[in-house]
């Protein structure tokens, strides 16, 4: 399982684009650590940002038109990138119709759980189950691809067991709705390795761009579906936050795609887990949320399998050397 792939699926509700265009961008540019390292941290920034406004806006609007309003309006910047790259309308030709709908059937499914998990969960703490995404895909392709399982992959599931059981435990005693949100966070980043290890099938005969423009119609669709069930009437409050979280989710895939572009993973990686400081940050000053002790104590268990995971076999380089 490479590097990158783990690394992309760090966000549960990431779209393929920045994994495979940051591939096909590697050779095009000189190495540029400090700016694919501002890029990264700025990409953190605006998937909390994302986060925050579904978080925000699921208090008064239903879930699948909160979805449906997070992707399109995703759609624009993803779409302005492609068309600058000059890989839009060209590069939505597929071969593989069916490999596009089971990949974005996963992803949408997975942005619903996400953000259903959201309504119920600190943005910290549904950031973290996010994490065990890597952990999830390293079994999935074990298990699914016939991959080796080795020691490193198994310290890494019982590293993130542990840590889900230290988060997860003490609410088993609480009324109920924590509980929830945390198996539908498992849910999402179940879902999301499913999506993921698709994505690393189809992506051998189809673009970038195609995977991610399908990936993100799917989802708006998915979530038009849900119109008869009854939508909200948008205040104008609301209909910011949606188009925000469409916004920022959509420019914080682009800067995860320059920040590969300019830098290794294995540069990036003493800053991927900085990206945590911001949810926990977005709790404390927006939603006057303070981490607990749980979240604490699960994060090193975590973080610890997620990094194992994520960079088997790889050496991690010093961010600026040359």
């Amino acid at each position: 399982m490479s590097a990158n792939a783990l690394w992309q699926c760090r966000d549960v509700t990431a779209d393929p684009l920045s994994l495979h265009q940051a591939q096909a961008f590697m050779d095009e540019l000189p190495d540029r650590p400090l700016a694919g390292i501002i890029l990264r941290l700025l990409s953190g920034m605006l998937f909390t940002g994302m986060m925050v406004c579904v978080k925000a806006a699921s208090e008064a609007t239903p879930l699948g038109q909160i979805v449906f309003f997070r992707s399109l309006f995703a759609l624009l910047p993803v779409v302005l990138f492609l068309a600058w790259r000059r890989e839009f309308p060209a590069g939505l030709a597929t071969r593989r119709p069916g490999g596009h709908l089971l990949r974005s059937g996963l992803g949408a499914a997975a942005m619903f759980a996400s953000f259903a998990a959201l309504a119920l969960l600190p943005v910290a703490e549904a950031t973290l189950l996010a994490q065990l995404t890597p952990v999830l895909m390293a079994i999935g392709g074990v298990l699914l691809l016939r991959e080796r399982l080795t020691l490193q992959r198994t310290a890494a599931l019982l590293l993130a067991l542990a840590g889900v059981a230290v988060l997860v435990l003490p609410s088993l005693g609480g009324d109920g709705a924590s509980l929830a949100g945390y198996l539908l966070a498992l849910l999402a980043a179940l879902l999301t390795a499913g999506a993921l290890l698709t994505v690393r099938r189809i992506s051998r005969t189809e673009t970038p761009g195609a995977i991610a423009f399908y990936f993100i119609l799917m989802s708006a669709l998915a979530g038009l579906v849900t119109w008869p069930l009854g939508w909200a009437d948008l205040d104008g409050k609301q209909l910011w936050l949606l188009m925000f979280a469409g916004l920022f989710g959509g420019a914080a895939h682009i800067c995860m795609t320059l920040a590969l572009r300019y830098a290794e993973v294995s540069r990036l990686a003493p800053f991927e887990y900085l990206a945590l400081i911001w949810p926990v940050l977005a709790d404390l000053a927006i939603f006057g949320l303070a981490p607990s002790a749980g979240f604490l104590l699960a994060l090193p268990l975590v973080l610890a399998g997620a990094g194992l995971a994520a960079f088997e076999g790889r050496r991690v380089r010093w961010p600026l050397r040359r």
